[in-house]
């Protein structure tokens, strides 16, 4: 075996799942809405020093709602480095971890745009879906990641305007997006949706966040036939508890020390270990993959 098989081999050895990221929550301190990436005490791993690309993706290009961080922020990055333009939105609070992402997709020789917005606004979703198509040419990928997540200390603490607002960012956009996308989309065109094991198994303290989650597996399944018909794969992503900004506003302190201590694997998982999810649902690879949903989730079985 001469040095070089040696080396390959070596650098393919694989690594305890439970031990290849850390527990990163004892030193974290809660953030107010919506939260920064760039401000957090352990920053996520998006995948900037690992995530490499094979160009599964050239030719395509994206819109990524949420993509100034967590999940979003590491879909965006591997999509641009697998050769796909990228559009993400945020909101207008999230302005600097937009700039590092966006300069990060940038670097990888494609178009890296941001548009800061609020979904809630049906408006805006229309202006949206018109400006990636003026200024991509073409969208092939929608990603409906972004969400609202708020926590409460009792079910008492919900009022009737958390639920609304819930569905507004989590049920409503999405669908919008995704009727309005539907019209520029070519056969062969993919969207991807972010649900959460919440919609399974639901948490007290996130009930309206829970349920919305529940409401989007819904419209994931039930809008899977009208867009075959259009030649476009649905499908949905259903994470655990994974390392972001979202974790760090409104959870008890508590719990944010000890977040995803609770799964098989004694740990959060972190944003780079779902994105490659979100590339291959995107890809040419899932080509007979429609209707379903893929958890990611650290061992807890998703329904």
């Amino acid at each position: 075996m001469d040095r070089h098989t040696s080396k390959e081999k070596k650098g393919r050895a694989s690594k305890d799942p439970r031990k290849k990221f850390p527990k990163p929550g004892g030193a974290e301190k809660p953030q107010t809405y919506p939260g920064l990436e760039r401000t957090m005490v352990t920053r996520p791993d998006y995948g900037k020093e690992s995530y490499a690309g094979s160009g599964k993706l050239v030719g395509k290009s994206a819109l990524v709602t949420g993509g100034d961080s967590g999940i979003g922020r590491a879909v965006a990055l591997a999509f641009a480095r697998e050769g796909a333009h990228v559009m993400i939105t945020y909101l207008p609070e999230e302005e600097k971890d937009a700039m590092e992402i966006l300069a990060d997709i940038q670097e990888c020789g494609v178009k890296g745009i941001g548009v800061p917005g609020d979904l809630s606004d049906e408006a805006f979703c229309m202006e949206l879906v018109q400006g990636a198509q003026k200024e991509l040419g073409h969208i092939d990928i929608l990603v409906n990641n972004a969400a609202l997540q708020k926590s409460f200390k009792s079910f008492e603490d919900i009022h009737a305007r958390d639920f609304v607002h819930s569905y507004q960012i989590n049920v409503i956009a999405p669908f919008l997006l995704s009727r309005a996308s539907a019209k520029h989309m070519r056969p062969g065109s993919s969207i991807i949706n972010t649900v959460s094991i919440q919609a399974y198994a639901p948490s007290a303290h996130l009930l309206p966040y829970a349920a919305s989650k529940g409401a989007f597996v819904a419209l994931t399944k039930g809008l899977a036939e009208e867009f075959l018909n259009l030649g476009i794969r649905i499908n949905a992503v259903a994470p655990g508890p994974i390392w972001s900004p979202l974790n760090t506003h409104g959870a008890p302190v508590k719990k944010l020390k000890k977040f995803g201590e609770h799964s098989a694997f004694g740990r959060p998982g972190q944003p780079v270990e779902v994105s490659p999810i979100y590339v291959f649902l995107a890809s040419e690879d899932a080509s007979y993959i429609h209707g379903e949903i893929y958890g990611v989730t650290g061992g807890e079985r998703i329904a």
